[in-house]
């Protein structure tokens, strides 16, 4: 590749949520810093910047991937799924309803990655237990400790499982 080549940008083309993108990229430029930076698609976010949290995680050829470790010129021609791809304000996707149900998020930084990471293992067809979701979304980190309601959210997609709601003791108010 000649330095010409290489000041002015890869092509790449890219479907993202179900649009073509037809782009001309810095070999270095990530797909998180595509995402947020020049397609606006903020809801993945640069979180360790390393692949150790989990809060970029996007889906890329169906498979979840931690979007700030994958140089974009590389998934020339993937299909990518970010949270925003997911579903619409009047149309939710499952495991985002669950998410809401269940109280899975406090401050919702690392939501987006969770969900996506959720659809993705659903995806890859490993999930038969509660422990399974906890071991296959041990990558995906939630600094407000909101993992008892993540489970149940996934589970309640990927399992089927409802639980109720725990309700207030004797002489206490919702």
């Amino acid at each position: 590749m000649d330095s010409d080549r290489l000041e002015a940008g890869v092509p790449v083309t890219l479907r993202i949520n179900g649009v073509d993108h037809v782009l001309e990229l810095a070999p270095w430029i990530t797909m998180l810093d595509l995402l947020r930076e020049r397609l606006g698609l903020t809801g993945a976010k640069k979180g360790c910047d390393h692949g150790q949290c989990g809060a970029c995680t996007v889906l890329i050829d169906g498979q979840r991937i931690n979007s700030c470790l994958v140089l974009a010129v590389v998934k020339d021609g993937s299909d990518i799924t970010t949270i925003e791809g997911l579903g619409a304000p009047d149309a939710l996707h499952p495991l985002q309803q669950a998410f809401i149900d269940h109280d899975g998020f406090q401050c919702g930084y690392c939501t987006p990655g969770q969900i996506c990471s959720a659809v993705g293992l659903m995806a890859e067809g490993h999930v038969q237990t509660r422990d399974d979701i906890r071991e296959l979304m041990s990558g995906n980190l939630c600094r407000c400790g909101a993992y008892t309601n993540i489970v149940d959210a996934i589970a309640e997609v990927a399992l089927g499982e409802k639980r109720a709601k725990p309700q207030p003791m004797s002489g206490e108010t919702a």
